[in-house]
């Protein structure tokens, strides 16, 4: 495999990851930008690429850690919900959102993410760790689950109530989710793509962003459907079968920036 072909397999992963760290499509892709142009300038860096996704993730790590108050400081020209995620990362170094995204979103191992961060697997695992106490004292919400699969949608209400959340709904189908938002506005979505009737997972936020900004964490079999490139894609983006640890990390990063950037 060339290169190049090795770098694209990667770059949608990497984008998705850059979008969850930032909570911005924009930010995130600006510094997915950033680093294939610090690769082209350097052969070195250039040449390590080809050897898979660790080397690809470290260097864009390194462009983050030494530009990301940079382009988070300039609010010109960006939405609403950009503006507020600038805002956050100003305010914060999220060393360990980065570890927990790492081991978790993008299923690095913990040494893994030691060479992707530049750290001790030791302090990785003390930042995961430190990640998982934050979200347990974050603001609890009440949140929609948009799930057709019952076994799959249990689960997520375990995990939603265990991080002291409450449900305010379950849906199968588009036309479950609008009775549901009828009655109360959710104020998280996690929600399949593919629902019980054919219906859209997509239409059913869709219809709920029409309403107000609500994070929306996507949990899907089918990734590559959204990781294309050719629209706004979402936020977070959560693979099946998915890890436990995967959702509570993607439900941090959401509640964190506290708004969604729509599909168009």
């Amino acid at each position: 495999m060339s290169l190049g072909d090795q770098v694209a397999k990667n770059i949608p992963y990497l984008r998705r990851y850059a979008r969850a760290l930032t909570g911005s499509q924009n930010t995130g892709d600006a510094f997915v930008q950033a680093t294939l142009e610090a690769a082209l300038a350097d052969d070195d860096l250039r040449e390590t690429l080809a050897s898979g996704r660790v080397p690809l993730y470290r260097a864009f790590n390194k462009v983050w850690s030494s530009a990301y108050l940079e382009i988070a400081g300039s609010s010109a020209g960006k939405s609403e919900h950009e503006v507020a995620a600038n805002m956050r990362l100003r305010a914060v170094t999220p060393l360990n959102r980065q570890a927990l995204l790492l081991t978790t979103l993008e299923d690095f191992s913990i040494e893994e993410t030691g060479m992707i961060m530049d750290m001790d697997p030791s302090d990785v695992t003390a930042l995961v760790q430190e990640a998982v106490d934050e979200i347990e004292r974050e603001t609890t919400t009440n949140v929609l689950i948009i799930e057709d699969e019952p076994l799959i949608s249990m689960q997520l209400e375990d995990l939603v109530t265990s991080l002291g959340h409450e449900i305010c709904g379950t849906a199968a189908t588009r036309t479950q989710a609008q009775a549901v938002v009828a009655e109360r506005t959710p104020g998280l979505v996690l929600a399949d793509i593919q629902l019980a009737d054919g219906s859209s997972g997509l239409d059913a936020v869709d219809d709920i962003l029409a309403i107000g900004s609500v994070p929306v964490i996507f949990i899907t079999a089918y990734p590559e459907r959204l990781l294309t490139g050719d629209r706004p894609e979402p936020t977070y983006l959560v693979t099946k079968p998915f890890q436990e640890a995967t959702v509570r990390a993607a439900i941090s990063q959401a509640l964190f920036f506290g708004s969604s950037r729509p599909l168009d």
